[in-house]
């Protein structure tokens, strides 16, 4: 069955809200917004991807993926998260340089291909984000991670990914020496404006926003949340 690029990105995104919304049923508003289109689009799409048994559709419900639609999801965003780690660890590209590029390979149409790619770079588990990573299967291994401003006293904890794939938001991090598997130290926090103090490694210290912390992932240093 042919896909095409463009039914490739609206399953992309429809998997992407039911991970958001605890797999409950999207929207079709919900569908245009995430991918900026407008709602007659989205209508018109909604259709070609139920003819095609990729999705279920009932109107005032909303959308779900069927094991087909999953399972193309899982094997896009394997492709996406795989050539963002070459991207990064061989090609020497910035993380915050690499997803729009990522988004283009994605939509090559070789398990092969992938399979090699993912060999080639030792089976990787996450890419240079954070990000579970599918494997052949379309499994992943989830961390057990949580955004650092649901925390609020002294610890130590692991950054471990993001919830804001931005650039201007990575090129902030990258600004802040702050790397998957750096250490936070919580030194404190602002009860006013819920903005913390932090050390980094062990020796740059920073003042980090609530905005931010609420897109920063971690896990505490002891293995405990």
């Amino acid at each position: 069955m042919l896909i095409t690029f463009t039914e490739e990105n609206y399953i992309k995104a429809i998997f992407k809200l039911e991970e958001l919304n605890g797999k409950e049923a999207i929207s079709t508003n919900d569908i245009a917004i995430s991918l900026a289109m407008k709602p007659a689009s989205v209508t018109d799409m909604i259709k070609r991807l139920s003819d095609k048994k990729i999705i279920t559709y009932k109107k005032y419900y909303g959308v779900l993926l069927t094991k087909k639609g999953k399972d193309i999801a899982l094997d896009i965003i394997r492709k996406h998260r795989l050539w963002e780690v070459f991207l990064v660890k061989k090609l020497n590209f910035k993380w915050d340089e690499v997803h729009d590029i990522a988004e283009q390979l994605e939509h090559i149409n070789s398990k092969e291909l992938v399979n090699k790619l993912d060999d080639f770079l030792g089976n990787p588990k996450f890419d240079p984000h954070g990000d579970a990573i599918p494997d052949k299967d379309g499994k992943m291994r989830y961390q057990q991670s949580f955004p650092l401003s649901t925390l609020s006293k002294k610890q130590k904890v692991i950054f471990s990914g993001v919830l804001n794939h931005e650039t201007k938001f990575l090129q902030y991090l990258t600004t802040l020496e702050l790397n998957l598997g750096s250490i936070i130290e919580i030194e404190s926090f602002n009860d006013y404006d819920h903005s913390y103090k932090v050390k980094i490694n062990k020796k740059n210290q920073e003042f980090i926003s609530e905005q931010v912390a609420s897109s920063i992932l971690v896990y505490s240093a002891n293995g405990k949340s």
